[in-house]
């Protein structure tokens, strides 16, 4: 017979403790490289951006943070802008319309036409 070896893993000599211990820094090492790959991702998304703040510095990812969050700040405060501007289009739109509507009624109800009625019934469909 030829002598045989015991062949154990080493992951079988360890407690879960043990293992804990060991995979810990790999976690955590692949964190930081997801936070450092995001943060440069950032960087490029926003390159302009910085840019124009800072021209000729090397940003820290602190900055890069810092700069974003406040891109984004501004980006909102714009859309919220716009989206009150559009609102205030559309109010003045449709209480235009609804008052042409009315005086359009209130034109209508005069059977005989004079030639102001007239006119101003051609002057609001233009």
């Amino acid at each position: 017979m030829a002598p045989s070896t015991v062949f154990m893993e080493p992951d079988n000599l360890l407690t879960p403790k043990e293992k804990n211990k060991l995979r810990k820094p790999v976690v955590e090492k692949m964190r930081r490289d997801r936070i450092n790959s995001s943060i440069e991702q950032l960087k490029l998304l926003l390159e302009k951006e910085f840019q124009r703040h800072q021209p000729n510095s090397k940003l820290e990812k602190a900055d890069i943070l810092e700069m974003t969050v406040s891109y984004l700040k501004q980006q909102s405060q714009l859309q919220m802008k716009r989206s009150f501007h559009k609102s205030s289009q559309f109010d003045f739109r449709e209480g235009y319309s609804r008052c042409l509507q009315e005086a359009f009624h209130f034109l209508s109800l005069h059977k005989v036409r004079t030639e102001t009625q007239t006119k101003l019934l051609i002057h609001f469909q233009k």
